[in-house]
């Protein structure tokens, strides 16, 4: 494979893996905004059990993103294998 390719397939990786670290990293910003509010959506959750447990979901989900995504990026950088193993 040329060296041209596999510094494409690279930076390619490396990006993709930043917006799925800015994904996580919006969502986690978004439920915490939603757990903070006092006013605005805590009524909301408040008033369904299930939309509480749904924003906890989406808060981990959040946070599962930003943790792959990082250690995509390192892994990108480095061609480490065990990070590829992740």
């Amino acid at each position: 494979v040329p060296m041209g390719v596999l510094s494409c397939v690279k930076h390619l990786m490396f990006i993709f893996n930043v917006l799925v670290s800015a994904g996580g990293t919006c969502l986690v910003g978004v439920e915490v905004w939603v757990a903070m509010d006092p006013a605005g959506f805590q009524d909301i959750v408040a008033a369904k059990p299930v939309l509480s447990m749904g924003a906890c979901l989406l808060l981990a989900m959040g946070i599962a993103l930003l943790l792959l995504g990082f250690l995509g990026c390192c892994r990108a950088l480095r061609w480490s294998r065990p990070l590829l193993l992740v």
